[in-house]
């Protein structure tokens, strides 16, 4: 790695050359990858909004579709530098749900059970997506297939996978991983991993 590539890091992260695979090379909450078939895939996207929503795939796939090339940094330590992301930019969703004044965060619910939240002002960042097809391909199912959030500035366990549901709340809820430690901030720039 070059004196580059380490000084555009976060502190404690080494770069490494592609995303590890759950399931394959990564273990996942409920011991396998959720095999998704996506003739009855429905995201559901409700809770604090005026027009929830059910889309199918091709629902997604017919919404404004963008490129996003950013970095991205798990927790334990490893970043993938300069991946091209291709999906739904978040701030576009909100539009289509118009959430209510009271709503200030979304949780994101996955077909492993897995959950967490942010906050819609971190969620309205050009570069936070919900992607389907990573580096010109479609997203593999050990990286989040069909559909994931991408989260730049934060550690990669906010950056759901396998999402189903997205809950619009008045009130911030707790993940998986915050509510066994880890960070809710998970400030990749402040090395905020675990909770204080």
């Amino acid at each position: 790695m070059s004196s580059k590539e380490q000084e555009d890091l976060p502190p404690g992260q080494v770069a490494i050359k592609r995303l590890l695979r759950w399931g394959k090379e990564h273990p996942t909450i409920g011991g396998s990858v959720p095999k998704i078939d996506l003739e009855s895939w429905i995201l559901v996207i409700d809770g604090e909004v005026e027009k929830p929503l059910k889309l199918n795939w091709n629902d997604v796939l017919d919404l404004p579709k963008i490129e996003s090339v950013s970095d991205f940094h798990c927790v334990e330590g490893w970043s993938v530098l300069g991946l091209k992301w291709e999906g739904v930019r978040f701030k576009d969703l909100v539009k289509l749900v118009k959430p209510k004044k009271k709503a200030k965060f979304a949780t994101f619910e996955c077909a492993d059970r897995y959950t967490t939240s942010l906050s819609l002002e971190e969620l309205s960042r050009e570069n936070v997506l919900l992607a389907y097809r990573l580096d010109g391909k479609e997203l593999e199912e050990g990286l989040g297939f069909p559909l994931r959030l991408v989260v730049p500035e934060k550690y990669a366990y906010k950056s759901a996978m396998w999402i189903t549901r997205i809950k619009f709340t008045s009130k911030k809820e707790r993940g998986y991983w915050e509510s066994r430690g880890y960070s809710d901030t998970a400030d990749v720039w402040k090395n905020d991993r675990l909770s204080k």
